[in-house]
């Protein structure tokens, strides 16, 4: 053959030897790929089951990030969830976690969360029905934290109803204080007038066991025992009515010669009349005018004459009568320094008024004030009858002219008004006192009024105080006729 043809054929032989051995090669690693994809399918396969064993398809396509939550580097999942579980575990039940498996953690977590239901429930069951409706809390279903908020809840209402509780204790404490001190002092009160009682009781025995002791004496032995009382009692009262005889004589014989002595010393010097200086007279009209009815006095403000004053004018060169009966009345309407201008009070007069005719008021005076006493009972209208507010009314009228009012006789005193003697009403009976109360005190005041007249009247008459009764007190003022006038007090 042909170099040129041998050549070309040793390229053939050559390229499909090539061919042959590539084929063969890439058979070969085809099918060591081929057993190797088997063998890494077997393994997924088994990769997957064992995958689902720990996540289901729908638990891996929501994803394993949602379900555990943040997967901290370096950790897997279940680290991550086996860690979470740890610490609830631990919350749960406590201290240190032995290292075992989730579910024995499971189960020891489980049995402490019965525990503690059951003490929840206890406790719940123990709780008042107003504090915690039982039945509408299970703690199986409700949880911790709702049943402690409830609590809490409970627990805060209980603790302000328990401090308005409180204030109310405080507040009975207070008055249980006042109600005890209150009861001591009524206790003490009563210990005494128990005392006083027991005191009283104690005399009555006495007194009863000695009435017992001589009633238990023979009619005889009572008879004798009174006698010897009379006879002692008899002798006494010769032996004081012997002094007393003794005494009357020796007063009898007394005042004869101090009767005597008097007589002698009137004979020599007749007793003052205490009524002169009622008769002293306090000024004289010196000008007269008829027609107005005005008399003009020659006394003013330097002798501290005021308006409204009254006088009565008496007799020139004529004693002042007993009575004080003028013959005129008078009242000041204006006054100047050293005179003044009265008007004449319209009566049924029928002396006239000259000039140098003499003015006297009682209670008025230019140098002092004249202090009065007023005691008794007065008819100031003249109904008959006895004014309750009489001597109020006498003692204001004393004020209005410028004197002083007194409520006993002494030295100081220059004038008393004596109305009539205070009549003692009669005892009134328990009937009376039942219908009124007052009555009692009534009597008692009119009892204490007659002594205090009495005393008065003789304080007066030994003091040479002159005495006016209501009237003769009026015509002494000058107001006789205007006190008929209403409103005149």
């Amino acid at each position: 053959m042909p170099a040129g043809k041998r050549q070309q054929t040793d390229v053939m032989l050559y390229t499909l030897v090539a061919f042959v051995g590539l084929f063969i090669a890439a058979t070969t690693v085809a099918v060591i790929y081929y057993v190797k994809f088997e063998d890494q399918m077997k393994i997924a396969k088994d990769s997957k089951s064992e995958l689902e064993k720990w996540a289901s398809m729908p638990e891996q396509r929501k994803g394993l990030g949602k379900i555990v939550g943040t997967i901290p580097r370096g950790k897997s999942g279940v680290g991550t969830m086996v860690d979470y579980l740890d610490g609830t575990v631990s919350l749960i039940i406590g201290g240190p976690l032995k290292d075992t498996s989730a579910g024995v953690k499971f189960d020891t977590a489980d049995r402490k969360v019965e525990h503690i239901n059951e003490k929840i429930k206890e406790t719940l069951e123990g709780l008042p029905q107003e504090y915690l409706d039982i039945e509408s809390i299970d703690p199986n279903t409700t949880g911790l934290i709702r049943i402690i908020e409830k609590l809490k809840a409970k627990l805060n209402d209980t603790t302000a109803g328990l401090l308005a509780t409180q204030e109310q204790l405080n507040d009975l404490q207070n008055r249980f204080d006042d109600a005890m001190r209150a009861s001591l002092e009524k206790e003490q009160t009563l210990l005494a007038e128990k005392k006083k009682y027991q005191q009283e009781v104690s005399d009555i025995k006495q007194d009863y066991n000695e009435l017992k002791a001589f009633m238990k004496k023979t009619t005889d032995e009572k008879v004798q025992t009174f006698m010897d009382q009379r006879d002692e009692a008899k002798a006494d009262f010769d032996k004081e009515h012997d002094e007393l005889l003794k005494i009357q004589a020796e007063l009898k014989m007394a005042l004869g010669r101090i009767e005597s002595i008097q007589k002698k010393i009137d004979d020599i010097m007749p007793p003052p009349d205490s009524d002169v200086a009622a008769y002293r007279p306090d000024g004289k009209i010196v000008l007269i005018d008829d027609q107005t009815g005005i008399v003009h006095l020659n006394i003013g403000s330097d002798d501290r004459v005021y308006r409204g004053l009254t006088f009565s004018v008496y007799d020139k060169n004529m004693p002042i009568p007993k009575d004080g009966r003028g013959k005129a009345e008078i009242e000041v309407f204006d006054v100047r320094k050293t005179i003044s201008a009265a008007r004449i009070i319209p009566s049924k007069m029928k002396r006239p008024i000259i000039l140098g005719d003499i003015i006297a008021n009682l209670i008025w005076d230019s140098d002092k004030t004249n202090v009065f006493v007023v005691a008794g009972e007065f008819d100031l209208d003249g109904d008959e009858s006895i004014d309750y507010d009489a001597v109020d009314k006498i003692k204001a009228l004393i004020g209005k002219w410028g004197g002083r009012v007194a409520d006993t006789v002494s030295i100081d005193a220059d004038f008393l008004v004596l109305g009539k003697a205070p009549k003692v009403l009669r005892k009134p009976t328990f009937e009376a006192i039942e219908v009124d109360p007052m009555v009692m005190e009534k009597y008692q005041a009119s009892v204490q009024k007659l002594p205090h007249y009495k005393e008065v009247q003789n304080r007066a008459q030994a003091l040479w105080i002159p005495v006016f009764n209501y009237e003769r007190f009026l015509y002494f003022l000058g107001y006789k006729i205007q006190s008929r006038r209403a409103g005149a007090f």
